[in-house]
């Protein structure tokens, strides 16, 4: 097992960054199912600000202080809350050694590993597959839940959900956007819908913005949602959202 030194937790790099916080709501109690920590910079800096400053050198710096950053974060806001936290797979070197951190900060702040989902988005373009599927299942051993995030962007997933099947499924924008106007996409997200049910995964729906949107979704018999229509992220807060008006047949 590659030690500390191996995994580059021995750097120096440094990095100010703080997170916003969005709900995933959840249709059938019209509560929050659980918050997703989105990194920003302490300046106002976006997501895509502070990623491009974000070296091969750094990477496992910055893995780690976004997971306790956000479950820090997290920790102060809420006792019983969900926190959904991205991950950057292939900044770890090995999945139980490169966790300790994680298992070290939830126990500081006191905070349940039943209560942390770690996203693994689809684009990070993780060739190795079996490493993937080691990273999932040692997290899940520790009491920890894995999303797979933005599914159907990626150049790989079915395959990868061929070879080992997550708790959560997050949809892409791509397919959600506009989705009331688009049968093509209809489709596609009615059939994924099935696959999941069939498989016991959740699915939640990202990038949810419109009311037509969101109807459709409704309809598909989607009922984990997030997005600009329920609320926006905020910085060290959670945020509130809004819940539009049940379609009339709203999803069981």
């Amino acid at each position: 097992m590659p030690g500390c030194k191996t995994c580059r937790c021995h750097t120096d790099y440094k990095m100010d960054i703080t997170m916003a916080m969005q709900p995933i709501v959840d249709l059938r109690t019209r509560q929050v199912y659980a918050y997703e920590a989105l990194v920003r910079g302490t300046q106002g800096q976006s997501a895509g600000q502070v990623l491009a400053q974000v070296t091969e050198d750094s990477k496992y710096y910055f893995d780690q202080l976004c997971r306790t950053t956000a479950i820090e974060m997290m920790a102060g806001l809420s006792d019983t809350a969900k926190l959904s936290i991205n991950f950057l797979p292939n900044a770890i070197y090995d999945p139980q050694t490169c966790l300790r951190k994680t298992l070290e900060a939830a126990d500081k702040f006191n905070l349940a590993k039943e209560r942390i989902i770690f996203e693994v988005s689809e684009q990070e373009h993780l060739t190795d597959h079996e490493k993937l599927i080691d990273i999932a299942n040692t997290y899940n051993k520790n009491g920890f839940k894995v999303a797979l995030d933005d599914f159907g962007a990626g150049y790989a997933g079915i395959e990868v959900l061929h070879r080992f099947q997550p708790d959560i499924i997050k949809l892409d924008i791509s397919l959600i956007n506009g989705i009331a106007q688009d049968p093509v996409k209809q489709a596609v997200v009615d059939g994924i819908c099935l696959m999941a049910r069939r498989l016991g995964i959740d699915l939640v729906v990202e990038g949810v913005e419109t009311l037509t949107d969101y109807r459709c979704l409704c309809d598909l018999g989607v009922y984990l949602m997030q997005g600009y229509l329920f609320a926006k992220p905020v910085i060290a807060t959670l945020p509130n959202p809004s819940f539009p008006a049940q379609p009339a047949e709203h999803p069981e």
